[in-house]
């Protein structure tokens, strides 16, 4: 389909180096199909960092206004996705270390003992079970161990962006490992023989 754009010029919607041109040229409807074909992407991510459905929203606008701001320097022999998802990581990360003191006293399951990792069960729950889980860990353990393992920064980036060292962030990576397990136990009794648990700590 071919969108028109100004007095003489249309970007055609199944070239994305066209509509990108058209954002950067100020074109409203082409900003209004990259806003809406990345909008569910970026808002996963938005989710995954923040602690309220309120908290995304803002992160997700800041997001998308500084991708809209910045579309000049994404460089099209990466994939969109992968320049989207900076943005949008280092905005939640930004908001987090902003309201850091705010979120550190929203502290969860800072009690729970300390259990080995044990892969073969985590196998058997899906990634959005494990995402849904996660989001009841103390939020600086909770964004170390997104950052390290959903989004792929190593430990040294993960310390530059959180504001840390990075032997810190190999403690919180370890910490959020065991209290993550300690939450499978706890709402996944079944895949433990034996194992009694407590209060279920995720609302179903």
């Amino acid at each position: 389909m071919i969108l028109p754009f100004g007095n003489n010029t249309a970007f055609d919607e199944n070239d994305f180096d066209a509509v990108v041109r058209a954002c950067i040229a100020g074109n409203n409807q082409a900003q209004r199909y990259l806003y809406k074909k990345f909008f569910g992407y970026a808002k996963s991510i938005c989710l995954r960092y923040t602690t309220s459905k309120e908290e995304s929203e803002e992160v997700l606008n800041e997001g998308f206004l500084k991708v809209f701001r910045n579309l000049e320097g994404y460089d099209n022999r990466y994939p969109f996705k992968v320049w989207l998802r900076t943005i949008m990581v280092n905005t939640a990360i930004s908001n987090f270390r902003k309201n850091r003191k705010h979120s550190e006293e929203k502290i969860a399951l800072e009690d729970a003992p300390y259990l080995g990792f044990e892969e073969d069960i985590v196998s058997q729950i899906t990634a959005e079970e494990i995402l849904q889980l996660i989001q009841h860990i103390k939020p600086v353990y909770k964004n170390v161990f997104l950052l390290y393992v959903v989004d792929g920064y190593n430990h040294r980036e993960v310390g530059e962006l959180l504001g840390i060292n990075e032997a810190t962030v190999r403690s919180h990576y370890v910490r959020a490992r065991a209290l993550l397990q300690h939450l499978i136990k706890q709402n996944y009794p079944h895949l433990y023989p034996g194992y009694r648990t407590g209060k279920v700590l995720v609302e179903q």
